[in-house]
């Protein structure tokens, strides 16, 4: 059918018109069309001829013609008006809310097309040049673009904005910032994470950045296209894309991509590789138990991707706004905010691993452990004192390795915070009990805080109350919802409010000498609410719609204050409409600070509720999940995601936490969970006792076999750890992040990495003795056998009796390990070994970071040993990099090295005869013992292969 069009005199704008018996007066709108283009004509003519007489102004001609170092193009399109698209995958949601028709949908100034019955092709879509901004100024520097809009057409949105500045930094060489926003009237921007201001160099001036990327901006409009230099690839194209809208409570952004194969945009349950099949993700803090579809305890509006090349790129959305993201097969993507403005960061790579550190280096690379919160831990909801006791009889005499007891909220009276339970009143002894075995204790505390408690019997409400730090309602007086608290009122402190900081502190100050524990827990900090909004109903000013805006994502429950509290609620930052998301994020900052205070150590903290940054302060565990074989599968993405976003220390519930688990799940589980960077048995009140001794023999032999791995690999685990605390680097991770030329790696997610030398291959589904792994093109060693495979890429069955992990290094690398003890505490003081792995080259490469597993600031102030070790050919050695920690002698005792063919002799230790060796013939593979050498010194082993010639 030939397309009709209607003159729009407001937007000169074309639109197309579908209905088949519409008449149009063609020759009126041509002289519309020619008087407009008269009037262009002539504007532009005044504005060369001012900017030809006005040099000290930096314009848009002049910018047209500035390309430094080919960084910058301007997009030059012809300005078509169509509706025809290549394919469906092409079509943007131009009425993602609400019943459409063809008459609400043209009213819109956009498409209709029917498609078929229940296809998620949207019906109603943009035409691919729909625009209603234009620009009016553009000007330029060595470091950044600014373009201003204005609005040429309103949308059915409320309160467009007016003018729009779009600033495009060119920040790195590997990191662009493009920021929208109103100039005028300034709009909220998340306080949290802060980051770090770029110092830049002033010393060239007048030289252009030298950079990854290439900036194409669209031709007189909002749009714009990044694209990778050494190779063309376009990531990032904001052009020609219907559905730029930017009103008050509706932002809304759509891009081609370059690629399918992404990753990120969190919490959700999801697969590793994300579905791109027009799939919404949304993002907004929300109590549930992890689901389908629905949105998680935190909110990470970032993604990477990987190129066809093999090479990767991120973007990070800092915007803490109710959001959705909307994938479709193009592939593209769609934002849409109905808060704030968009900020958006792209990073380079090229590696994956290259993304995530740039991203780290914006929202706070993540902090350092305290090395006892890498042993193992036990909880569970619904205990008393007596049974906590037996848990500890039972698991000590098992042998099983363990650091942490942890108390849910039954040790509190009334489930109020700062108080003890009459039921718990020898707690602190059994705390103290544990401290004198090495052992450690962390308890939980929930941001509600108690408001209907006899006046003046209970301090942090009567201090807080005093103080003016709980969020208002629009009455001014502290909202009050509901949530664990017995008396039936609860109020939330204000994070954001400075004051809070010093209300905290002298809160778990003062309970920390009741109650001497090592760690806090926050939890329900979404924050959570029994009741929708507050139980005086949510009281808002219609005008600002902050509990029913017009455009509300799909959240659970359908509406903003489903489960939490009152969109309108006050805050010192701001309405919490805008600050929701960052609000289990704001009590980890002050929480983490008012613990580093009062221990004078590194504060261990682990939050629900999380942000872009909450890793820099705290980890995280995954939440309420289930005692079900697709949620331990689910676990592994969760923690490979939660690395990509900064926060490594993360695990789930071993087990599951709702509904009973079976002896072989829990047995298989704690396989899986032994190697989480956060290792937590934890389960309801609802169920019965999972800790392992409880459920048989298989469980406790699962548990101890597994765990005294974990416990031995430690100073590799905590090495790992450093490594992300410096370099932003992940320390459990997905195959493709190794391997991001194999296109084999990019969906799976059923195995994953430590490092990059430790291989983790849990069996997933029941009755199962053997497993099916993925072993990317290297060399690989059987942890158990030591036996060599070489693989070209191939998966590879192997056993997996009913009490083991399967286990594989790779070949090239060298793990620093450790005799196991039974705590973290006895551990430290026991022997290190080598765990040498050669490539095919005979080489191999690792480090050990160590220092006293608990100071504060020990990078900052160099008080730490860094340790190099080198395997080449049939050499051996260390190099010693950092010697400032002497308080523990470091022994390496015993080496492992793996894929040596051919029996060796000679064998020499710092030059002498050393005898202490056995060659295994089966396993190929040369053991040393006995060495007796101090790590803080050089060693030197070397050997020769006799030949089998």
């Amino acid at each position: 059918m030939k397309l009709k069009y209607k003159c729009d005199i407001k937007s000169n704008v074309k639109t197309p018109i579908l209905h088949k018996n519409t008449v149009l007066k063609s020759t009126k709108c041509m002289n519309i069309i020619f008087l407009l283009l008269s009037i262009i004509l002539l504007v532009a003519t005044l504005l060369c001829l001012f900017l030809k007489y006005n040099k000290n102004n930096s314009s848009y001609i002049e910018i047209l013609n500035y390309r430094p170092k080919e960084q910058i193009y301007i997009y030059n399109s012809s300005f078509i008006n169509y509706c025809s698209v290549v394919s469906d995958d092409y079509k943007f949601d131009c009425f993602p809310r609400g019943k459409v028709n063809q008459n609400s949908c043209e009213e819109r100034n956009c498409c209709w097309s029917p498609s078929t019955p229940n296809s998620q092709i949207p019906w109603c879509y943009y035409p691919s040049n729909y625009t209603n901004y234009k620009v009016i100024n553009v000007t330029k520097s060595r470091n950044e673009i600014v373009s201003y809009f204005n609005l040429t057409s309103n949308t059915n949105y409320i309160n467009d904005i007016k003018v729009l500045c779009m600033k495009v930094f060119f920040q790195t060489a590997q990191r662009l910032r493009i920021k929208i926003y109103d100039p005028v009237n300034k709009r909220y921007e998340p306080p949290f994470p802060e980051v770090p201001v770029l110092k830049l160099d002033k010393s060239n001036i007048n030289v252009p950045l030298v950079s990854d990327y290439i900036i194409e901006l669209a031709e007189n409009k909002v749009g714009f296209a990044i694209i990778r230099k050494s190779d063309n690839v376009t990531i990032f194209d904001s052009r020609n894309i219907g559905g730029f809208i930017y009103s008050d409570q509706f932002i809304q952004l759509s891009a081609l991509l370059p690629t399918k194969y992404m990753y990120g945009l969190g919490e959700h349950r999801s697969n590793l590789m994300l579905d791109m099949n027009w799939k919404t993700y949304t993002f907004f803090n929300h109590d549930n138990p992890p689901a389908n579809g629905i949105n998680g305890y935190g909110s990470h509006p970032f993604y990477l991707i990987l190129e066809k090349s093999g090479k990767s790129h991120g973007v990070f959305l800092f915007n803490s706004n109710a959001m959705d993201i909307i994938l479709q097969p193009m592939p593209a993507i769609t934002y849409r905010t109905i808060g704030g403005i968009l900020d958006l960061y792209y990073f380079m790579g090229p590696t994956p691993s290259d993304v995530v550190s740039q991203y780290t280096e914006i929202i706070g690379n993540p902090f350092l452990p305290s090395y006892w919160t890498l042993g193992f831990h036990l909880c569970r909801f619904g205990q008393t004192l007596k049974e906590l006791l037996h848990v500890y009889n039972r698991t000590v005499s098992a042998g099983i390795p363990w650091d942490t007891h942890w108390n849910d909220i039954d040790y509190m009276k009334n489930r109020n915070d700062f108080t003890l339970s009459d039921d718990f009143i020898e707690l602190p002894k059994y705390i103290n009990f544990l401290h004198e075995i090495g052992m450690h204790h962390v308890v939980i505390l929930d941001p509600g805080i108690s408001s209907r408690e006899p006046k003046g019997t209970y301090p942090p409400y009567d201090d807080g109350l005093k103080k003016g730090l709980f969020i208002k309602n629009s009455s001014g007086l502290p909202l009050e919802g509901q949530v664990w608290n017995l008396n039936g009122g609860t109020v939330f402190p204000d994070f954001t409010n400075p004051m809070s900081i010093d209300y905290w502190i002298d809160q778990v100050s003062f309970y920390h000498k009741i109650l001497p524990f090592d760690g806090l827990w926050i939890d329900m900090n979404e924050p959570s609410n029994f009741v929708n909004g507050d139980w005086e109903g949510c009281k808002f000013n219609h005008s600002n719609n902050w509990e029913n805006p017009q455009y509300i994502p799909n959240v659970d429950g359908g509406k903003l204050n489903y489960k939490t509290i009152c969109m309108s609620a006050e805050q010192y930052a701001g309405v919490h409409y805008n600050i929701h998301n960052i609000y289990g994020f704001s009590e980890a900052i002050t929480t983490q600070f008012a613990l580093s205070v009062i221990q004078n150590a590194r504060p261990f903290v682990i939050s629900r509720s999380s942000f872009a940054g909450l890793g820099h302060f705290a980890g995280h565990w995954t939440g309420d999940i289930y005692s079900t074989w697709d949620d331990m599968k689910q676990s592994i993405t969760d923690i490979i995601v939660f690395n990509m976003f900064g926060i490594p220390l993360v695990g789930a519930d071993i087990c599951g936490f709702n509904k009973n688990t079976t002896v072989e799940l829990c047995s298989r589980w704690s396989q899986l969970g032994a190697f989480y960077p956060f290792s937590r048995n934890h389960n309801s009140n609802e169920n019965f006792d999972q800790d392992p001794v409880a459920l048989g023999p298989l469980v406790t032999e699962s548990a101890k076999k597994a765990l005294l791995i974990r416990y031995s690999l430690l100073p590799y685990l905590y090495s790992l750890f450093w490594r992300s605390h410096i370099y932003g680097e992940t320390v459990a991770r997905s195959l493709f992040f190794e391997y991001p030329s194999d296109i084999s790696t990019y969906a799976i997610d059923t195995q994953f990495l430590w490092g990059s030398a430790l291989l983790i291959s849990p069996v997933l589904k029941e009755n199962q003795v053997d497993l099916d792994l993925y072993l990317p093109n290297d060399i690989w060693y059987d942890y158990y056998s030591k036996y060599m495979t070489v693989s070209n890429g191939s998966i590879f069955t192997v056993n997996a009796p009913k009490d083991t992990i399967p286990l594989a290094i790779r070949g090239g690398y060298i793990l620093p390990i450790q005799d196991p003890a039974t705590t973290t505490t006895s551990s430290r003081k026991n022997p290190f070994g080598l765990l040498v792995a050669p490539d095919k080259n005979k080489e191999a490469f690792g480090y050990l970071f160590w220092d006293d597993g608990n100071s504060l600031n020990v990078w900052e102030n160099g008080f730490y040993n860094e340790i190099h070790f080198k395997l080449y050919n049939t050499t051996l050695s260390n190099k010693i990099i950092t010697n400032n920690y002497s308080d523990e002698t470091i022994i390496l005792q015993h080496i492992t090295i793996m894929g040596i063919q051919n029996e060796p002799n000679n064998i020499l230790v710092n030059g002498n005869i050393h005898n202490n060796f056995f060659y295994n013939t089966t396993e190929k593979a040369l053991y040393f013992s006995a060495l007796d050498l101090d790590l803080n010194m050089f060693f030197n082993i070397s050997w020769t292969e006799i030949s089998n010639n």
